[in-house]
């Protein structure tokens, strides 16, 4: 099976199996509704680990174009946006200068993103941000299950925000960053100070005071910001 063309400095495990998922379903190969193949079988086929799988497949997830259910496999979306595909493909691939770009523009977002959630979210919302800044706590020396409550604590912020567009928005440029995100909190004592960072900001939303939320996360994104940008990503 020829994999895609794509230029050995820039490429990474999870790089090469997104553009390879890319293609196929740009190419009609696989229509809405249609699960992908198991995460053993294409990882055979294309020569990488199952975690370069999961990650490519939680990229596309997050960008509306498959949905990940657990025990059952990977299924297209309907409705999946040619647009975020081909924009997806393009991060993969940012230089440096450009990464700095989308650094800038997700900091912007995030912040509006925990201004708006001060002034909608629920207390069960707010309950819900902290089981998983406590599960963060907890698995600080597990980066799997570290990053996976990381990126849930930023999705329910999303989601209180109660502005859908900007909603989708943060998470479209998240997934773009998403290899960076990860390879910094696994840096050091980075995952400790996100956690609090993190306390700081849910601190915040529960005063509902939209300017202390802009004020704790933009202390976050410009940290956040700092370690992303002098993240260096390993060549495969």
């Amino acid at each position: 099976m020829a994999l895609p063309s794509i230029p050995t400095e820039l490429s990474t495990p999870v790089a090469v199996v997104t553009r390879y998922l890319l293609n196929e379903l740009m190419s009609g190969r696989w229509a809405p509704g249609d699960r992908l193949p198991p995460e053993r079988t294409l990882a055979t086929t294309l020569g990488v680990g199952r975690s370069a799988i999961r990650e490519a497949t939680a990229a596309l997830e997050i960008l509306g174009v498959a949905e990940v259910r657990p025990g059952s496999g990977t299924y297209v979306r309907d409705g999946a946006s040619a647009l975020l595909q081909k924009t997806l493909s393009w991060g993969l691939f940012l230089s440096a200068e450009r990464t700095a770009d989308l650094v800038e523009v997700r900091e912007a977002l995030e912040i509006q993103c925990a201004r708006a959630a001060a002034l909608h979210i629920t207390d069960d919302q707010l309950s819900e941000v902290r089981e998983h800044l406590a599960t963060m706590r907890d698995t600080v020396d597990d980066h799997p299950a570290f990053v996976q409550a990381d990126s849930r604590f930023h999705e329910l912020i999303d989601d209180a925000s109660g502005n859908a567009p900007l909603r989708d928005l943060v998470r479209s440029v998240r997934a773009l960053l998403r290899v960076w995100v990860e390879r910094a909190l696994n840096e050091g004592g980075h995952a400790r100070l996100t956690v609090a960072e993190h306390q700081a900001v849910v601190d915040a939303l529960a005063t509902r005071e939209p300017d202390k939320a802009e004020a704790a996360m933009r202390a976050h994104m410009g940290s956040a910001g700092q370690r992303l940008r002098s993240v260096e990503l390993p060549q495969p």
